[in-house]
């Protein structure tokens, strides 16, 4: 079922406190509630249409995998059900249901996690370039898209709104971080994506990479933000899987690929998305929802 799409929240009796590129966090006072709303970025900049669905897939989609993954690291989630939200919430229950979450007031980490597992993307030109992935050898005469060896840890900056992520090494994130964070945060990094990795195969996708990020709550190493979603990993579909170019996805890649056609300069103001594109990218992300979970919207 197709529900409107949103753009943005505007609750006026509730404390906004980010606007990000596609989440509207408010401050509730014990938590945070944030709102997944249908907005879209690519090259980190947001367009100014919206993806049918995408908010509610995103949630949905971290939702499933936090509650998986629990027994490696605690997460963020207080209550998803709109039932449980304090009752100043409660009141826009049309436009959160299904695209929210009620979340712990942790102490975002300043550093990406991510997570590699094939050869593609910022990775596949770091490797032409330098038979390299941040700084991480390779073995030569490797392809776009071949899988790697094994899972590798390539940690990148945050970056502001319009600015690029940068990716840095794994001694640059102890620098950051410090020794003691910065190998917690790679190994439950690794962890979960080799359970994500190997549950997705059973399901027919292979997840190419993701990013996670982490925070402190009560001076404990805690998963927030999103997990394993289009918005923030590589999915592809394993019986197409051919190393040697470019995959078909169930992400926004899809989205990637055709703003490459155009004559735009990847910063703001974005292009305009024909409706055909924005329909297909819809698709995919219900698709990949559907695939992993077992879920219809």
């Amino acid at each position: 079922m197709e529900t409107p799409i949103v753009l943005q929240t505007d609750f006026a009796d509730l404390n906004l406190v980010n606007r990000g590129k596609v989440r509207d966090i408010y401050d509730l006072g014990e938590h945070l509630l944030i709102v997944t709303s249908d907005r879209i970025s690519a090259f980190d900049v947001v367009m100014n249409e919206g993806i049918p669905n995408k908010g509610r897939v995103l949630t949905q989609i971290s939702r499933f995998w936090f509650e998986k993954m629990a027994d490696v690291i605690p997460n963020h989630i207080v209550a998803t059900e709109v039932d449980d939200f304090p009752s100043q919430a409660r009141k826009y229950r049309d436009e959160l249901q299904g695209r929210s979450m009620l979340v712990k007031k942790a102490s975002p980490l300043p550093v990406e996690c991510i997570v590699r597992g094939y050869l593609s993307g910022s990775g596949w030109k770091d490797y032409k370039s330098t038979g390299a992935i941040c700084g991480i050898s390779l073995p030569p005469s490797m392809v776009e898209s071949d899988k790697l060896p094994g899972p590798i840890f390539t940690p990148s900056t945050k970056a502001e709104l319009g600015e690029h992520d940068e990716n840095i090494s794994f001694d640059k994130a102890i620098e950051v971080c410090g020794r003691d964070l910065a190998e917690q945060m790679r190994d439950a990094t690794i962890a979960i994506y080799e359970r994500a990795r190997d549950y997705a195969d059973t399901r027919g996708i292979i997840i190419a990479d993701t990013k996670f990020e982490f925070g402190l709550y009560e001076d404990k190493l805690i998963w927030i933000d999103e997990a394993l979603t289009p918005d923030s990993s590589r999915f592809w579909p394993k019986d197409l899987y051919r190393p040697g170019g470019p995959q078909p996805s169930f992400d926004k890649q899809f989205l990637r690929d055709y703003l490459e056609t155009l004559d735009w300069g990847k910063k703001a103001p974005p292009p305009p998305l024909p409706p055909e594109i924005v329909q297909k990218t819809g698709e995919k992300y219900v698709e990949a929802l559907t695939r992993l979970t077992g879920m219809r919207l």
